[in-house]
């Protein structure tokens, strides 16, 4: 008897509780286990438009399988399309949690003039299914559309009740498990239609026993924006790790039908975190969901066509054509203005273009509904950017426009001489070989294969997370030392201790960047504002 296997998104097979959630589910054509290790999802919507763009690998037996996956309406042909998959790559980069390196320039450098204005405001920055037709009416089912598209053969099917699509599919070959049709019963009561691309592997190309699959999109209108994880998740064990990329213009989205919470950003690292990212941003992670634990927590809300700093390139306009922009509605990819530099500017769409990165973890117990979307308004956070009060945002508050991000620093002090009178703290920029170059971003990547438990927040964190309530690892307390009997100090005796210290730079040093100096220091705080590069 044929048995097959619908999984979500598998970790490493060596890490069998280690899964990620997928959009629909796979069936296999043999008896063997099917292993999806990456699926990635790329959704754009404006108005009641949206695209929806998939990336899997998979390592299994070179036999047929088809991904089904619920849609509102009946696709055509040229709705369906495979796309290149650089393109993945590059939107997830680009919203990954960064990890940055700074540098202190020299405390006496004097700025340049363009320091005076950088930081006061930041830059926008095989052969067809068989559709058995005699069988599908008696069952309920209709066949809606039938086409190729790459190394796909597309079906798209409706169904008058759930019992009849399920014993349509097992007389089809594909055998799907216990539970399953009580999964697909609110679905095709909601008169959903399934999309089922049928693979046929001799026109897929392997890589150590692994598919490359083309990423396949689809569009379709529909007033709810939501995305179906149900059915991926009918035979997961463990944990589910969900990654999902939404570009709308000049708009960001969170959940509606879950709590949101956006990562805790700005957070100073220990050098040693350099070659541990993943695993530090792992454990920061977690320990969100841990305290928010029916969350999905925001990772990323930018504009897509700039970033800073940028741990990659930044989205082109035939990205986001390929993504979706050529089928959005029209007027939705409003035009904006690029520089061409000597005063001329010439128009780009998707100027506006904002790509918002949502992240969680679930279980088969916690995910009771699929994901459904909402308008948010824009927040800030995580940018180099000093407030008032002389300290770096922190968190996420809201704003005028999208410039939030997962961004964590391993900050370098100044450690030569200081012999100006009024030094500037504070101020961070490249290696000091070329303190105006971009100083080294890492993305963390490929999160779910992270390591975890082994690393503790409070001993690689060098400024607090209030949002989780973990402050800088205590130090000891020096021992207590006698003090010596002197005679009382008189004003005259206290001026040059003073102004000693203020010489040395040290009066009121802090890791916080905040400057020495006086009344001066401070208005040279409130000009010159942390370096970026």
């Amino acid at each position: 008897m044929i048995r097959a296997a619908i999984l979500g998104l598998v970790g490493a097979l060596s890490m069998p509780a280690m899964v990620h959630a997928f959009c629909g589910f796979y069936v296999a054509g043999a008896d063997d286990t099917l292993v999806n290790e990456a699926t990635m999802v790329v959704m754009m919507r404006s108005g009641s438009r949206t695209v929806l763009s998939m990336q899997n690998h998979y390592q299994g037996p070179p036999e047929n399988f088809a991904m089904v996956v619920p849609v509102p309406e009946v696709l055509s042909e040229d709705e369906v399309k495979v796309l290149p998959e650089a393109v993945f790559d590059r939107v997830d980069k680009l919203a990954s949690p960064r990890l940055v390196e700074y540098w202190e320039q020299d405390p006496c450098m004097a700025p340049a003039i363009d320091d005076l204005f950088d930081g006061a405001s930041m830059r926008a920055g095989g052969g067809a299914l068989r559709s058995r037709a005699s069988s599908a009416g008696a069952l309920g089912v209709t066949i809606e559309a039938e086409f190729e598209v790459g190394e796909y053969d597309i079906v798209i099917l409706s169904a008058r009740d759930s019992s009849g699509l399920d014993t349509w599919l097992r007389l089809n070959e594909y055998s799907i498990p216990e539970g399953a049709e009580a999964v697909l019963r609110p679905y095709v009561e909601g008169g959903m239609k399934f999309f089922v691309a049928k693979v046929d592997v001799t026109k897929v190309r392997f890589e150590d026993g692994q598919a490359k699959l083309s990423p396949l999109r689809f569009h379709y209108d529909a007033e709810t924006f939501s995305l179906p994880v149900r059915l991926g998740l009918l035979n997961a064990e463990g944990k589910q790790d969900l990654i999902v990329h939404i570009l709308a213009p000049n708009q960001r989205y969170e959940l509606a039908n879950y709590d949101n919470v956006t990562i805790p950003t700005n957070v100073d690292v220990a050098d040693e975190v350099r070659e541990r990212f993943p695993e530090f941003y792992a454990a920061l992670f977690d320990e969100t969901l841990s305290q928010n634990p029916r969350a999905v927590v925001t990772e990323y809300a930018w504009q897509a066509t700039n970033c800073d700093p940028c741990p990659g390139p930044v989205l082109s306009a035939s990205d986001l054509m390929t993504l979706g922009g050529d089928v959005l509605p029209e007027g939705a990819a409003t035009a904006g203005q690029v520089g061409l530099g000597r005063g001329r500017f010439r128009p780009s769409p998707f100027m506006n273009m904002v790509l918002t990165r949502l992240h969680t973890r679930y279980s088969q117990e916690t995910l009771t509904e699929d994901l459904v979307f909402r308008a948010a308004s824009p927040i800030v956070g995580g940018r180099e950017f000093v407030q008032s009060d002389g300290e770096l945002e922190h968190g996420a508050r809201e704003s005028h426009a999208n410039n939030f991000q997962g961004r964590y620093a391993i900050r370098h002090e100044w450690e030569g001489e200081i012999k100006c009178l009024n030094p500037v703290r504070g101020r961070w920029g490249g290696p000091p070989n070329q303190p105006h170059g971009q100083p080294p971003v890492r993305p963390a990547q490929d999160l779910a294969f992270a390591t975890r438990g082994a690393l503790s927040l409070p001993s690689v964190v060098q400024t607090p997370i209030p949002e989780l309530s973990i402050g800088v690892a205590a130090q000891p307390a020096p021992a207590p030392q006698p003090k010596p009997e002197l005679p009382a100090a008189t004003p005259a005796t206290e001026a040059p201790a003073e102004a000693a210290a203020e010489t040395s730079g040290c009066g009121s040093c802090a890791a916080s960047g905040a400057p020495t100096g006086g009344l001066l220091g401070l208005i040279a705080l409130g000009l010159v504002l942390r370096r970026r590069r």
